[in-house]
This record gives C-alpha cells, sequence and structure tokens, in this order.
C-alpha cells in the first residue's frame, strides 16, 4: 500500500511527524500502536511526531512496514524539512550580512555580470558569498590567506583589499574555465615570441588568440575590468602545479602599458616559484622580484642594445616618423617604443602619445 502527498512549496514545509499523524489518523493508528509495531517507545514516537526527533534511515524504514508508505518518502520528507530549517537559519544570517553589501562595490560587481542582481537584499548577499565561495561575507581575507601574494603598494592611492579580492576571484573563475595543456617553460617562451610579434599588427581577436596560444602551454590568460579601489593591474599566480594563471585589467588603457604589464607577469611564471603569487599595484617600493620582472620585460619587448643605440642616434629630438621605423625594425608596436621612452624620461609623457593604441572595455 502506498500513499501519494502533494508537492509542498518551501515556505510551507512541515515537520514529517505531521504527516505520520496524517497517516495514523488516515490507518486508525493510534501512537502506542505504531509504538508496538516498530518496536520503540511512545515517547520517541511522540517526539517524532512534534517534530523534536528527526526519521532516522532505520525509523524510515520501519514506517514503511508499519504504514506501507515508502522508507524513500519519510526520508524525502525529513531531508526537505531540514533543509528548510537550514534555509531559515540561512536566511537570518544572510540579513544580518546586509550591511556589508556597501563595502563590496556590489553594483559594480552586477555591472560586470560576475553575480546576479536581486531587489532582496539577502539574495544579493547570497549571490556575493557563492561568488567568493565562502560561507559569510566577513570571511573575505581568507580567501588568499594562505596564497602569497608580494604586490607594490601604492604611495597616493590606498588599495581596497575587498576590491581586490573580489577582482582576483573573478580572474580564477575565469581561468578555470580555460582548459589548458600541462605548464611547458620552452613552449611558453615559444609562444611569448608569438605574442611579441602580435603587438605590431594587432588582430581584432587578440584577447582570443592569446589565450589560445598560452592555453597550449600552460598558461590561462583572462581579462578582468579593475573594480574601483582595486588598483590592480595584473597578477600571475599558479592555480596547479601544471597551470599558472596571468590576469590584466587594462587600468591604464594603452598598449605600452598593457604588453609591459602582460610580460611583467610572464617574467614571474619563468623566473620565480610555483609557489609565488604577485599582485601588480600602482608603484612605490620594488622588490627583488619584482625588479627582476621589470628586467624581463623591458629586455623582451625592446633589447638593450637596439634601445640604447636607437636612444644614442636620435636624442633629445624623437620624431614620429623615427619611433615608427625603429619599431617596426625590432618588431613591435610603436607605443611601446613611446612608453619606455617617457618612462625612461627621453620623452615627455604629454608627447608621441598619438603612437599609442587605446582600449577600452566592451
Amino acid at each position: 500500500m502506498t500513499k501519494e502527498f502533494p508537492q509542498l512549496e518551501q515556505d510551507l514545509v512541515f515537520p514529517p511527524g505531521e504527516t505520520l499523524l496524517e497517516t495514523l489518523e488516515h490507518l486508525g493508528m493510534s501512537q502506542l500502536d505504531l509504538a508496538k509495531r516498530t518496536d520503540k517507545s511512545p515517547k520517541h514516537i511522540n517526539e517524532i511526531i512534534k517534530g523534536k526527533a528527526p526519521i532516522s534511515p532505520e525509523m524510515a524504514i520501519l514506517l514503511e512496514n508499519a504504514t506501507g508508505i515508502s522508507a524513500t518518502m519519510w526520508m524525502n520528507l525529513e531531508r526537505n524539512y531540514q533543509e528548510h530549517l537550514a534555509r531559515v537559519g540561512e536566511r537570518e544570517s544572510l540579513l544580518s550580512q546586509v550591511d556589508q553589501l556597501k563595502s563590496f562595490n556590489v553594483k559594480d560587481v552586477i555591472k560586470f555580470g560576475w553575480i546576479k542582481d536581486s531587489p532582496d537584499k539577502a539574495t544579493l548577499v547570497k549571490h556575493l558569498v557563492m561568488f567568493l565561495g565562502i560561507s559569510r561575507l566577513d570571511q573575505w581575507d581568507i580567501l588568499y590567506d594562505s596564497v602569497p601574494v608580494a604586490y607594490r603598494q601604492s604611495s597616493a592611492f590606498a588599495c581596497s583589499g575587498k576590491a581586490l579580492t573580489l577582482w582576483l576571484r573573478q580572474g580564477e573563475i575565469q581561468a578555470i574555465d580555460l582548459p589548458c595543456a600541462p605548464y611547458d617553460a620552452g613552449k611558453f617562451r615559444a609562444a611569448l615570441q608569438s605574442v611579441r610579434a602580435m603587438t605590431q599588427s594587432l588582430p581584432e581577436n587578440f584577447v582570443e588568440e592569446i589565450q589560445t596560444l598560452c592555453s597550449k602551454v600552460g598558461v590561462a590568460v583572462v581579462f578582468v575590468p579593475e573594480l574601483k579601489g582595486c588598483r590592480a593591474s595584473g597578477a600571475t599566480r599558479w592555480l596547479s602545479p601544471s597551470k599558472a594563471l596571468i590576469q590584466l585589467s587594462l587600468r591604464y588603457k594603452t598598449d605600452d602599458h598593457l604588453w609591459f604589464t602582460f610580460f611583467h607577469e610572464a617574467g614571474h611564471i619563468l623566473l620565480h616559484g610555483k609557489r609565488n603569487s604577485f599582485v601588480e599595484l600602482d608603484d612605490r617600493g620594488q622588490s627583488s622580484d619584482e625588479e627582476e620582472a621589470n628586467v624581463f620585460s623591458r629586455e623582451f619587448l625592446i633589447p638593450s642594445k637596439d634601445y640604447a643605440d636607437f636612444v644614442t642616434t636620435h636624442k633629445p629630438h624623437f620624431s614620429v616618423e623615427a619611433v615608427r621605423t625603429f619599431a617596426a625594425q625590432i618588431g613591435i608596436s610603436a607605443g611601446i617604443v613611446v612608453g619606455r621612452l617617457q618612462r625612461d624620461g627621453h620623452v615627455p609623457y604629454k608627447n608621441l602619445n598619438g603612437l599609442k593604441r587605446k582600449f577600452k572595455w566592451d
């Protein structure tokens, strides 16, 4: 004998004991009768009916034998009820965290599509904790606590730890969806040569091309918009011993900054251990690892001998034509040459900017 029960709405979930009581009434069976049939105490049966005791798998089988209603049905009722209780408790916890939403810049997180919007604030908290993969918003600072992160702290701007954590998390999520071959340092160096050549004649889908080139050699490359207060231009991490991550933000939106940051992060991967992680913020101090990555990027993009010869030949006046010719000779974007000249003080930052390519997010 079996009995059908309608599907209950989540806000109308009742303790399984109420269903058990209705079943006993339908069968004309008392609680004492059920206690005798299941070899349980009347007190235990009464506690189940009042919702004070759960229906265990053993008890579900005993109820199946005594009532003819499957153990699966009883276990489903118990599971749904226990989940309902947990959800009620969770909602209370979520509501207590609503005030924290303001400090997480949720508007931009929603705008970028990282989490779904909701008119219900508790649901927004739920979306955010699921995005971060934590239980409560006040746990945000433990996300990357176990990963050594070396970064350049800005002297002019304060970096928001929450914004940085959200940005790093989005990069991690995007990288997980990028299948990569096992990391190979030699093949990665070869891929970097292809990316360098790409800077000169940038294809329309250069993001996808870079991702494809690098994923074949074990490096996931992702582009993640910078959140307000994050102030990160790039980051490097190892997601596993065989998969590295380069994350870029287009913070400065010109090709010289983009490519210098990309090859800077590539330098970290090639030069520094797999246990190290790096986040590039606005400059202040330089660690030895950061300086090594800087040197790698500068040398990879513009070999020092070629650069020195060019500067000696043309200083103090660097014409547009001279820069274009030199860039073509060494096979890179003219904007990269301009950026190098500006950083080294050979050209004012207001000069030759027309040679730089500018990027913007769709």
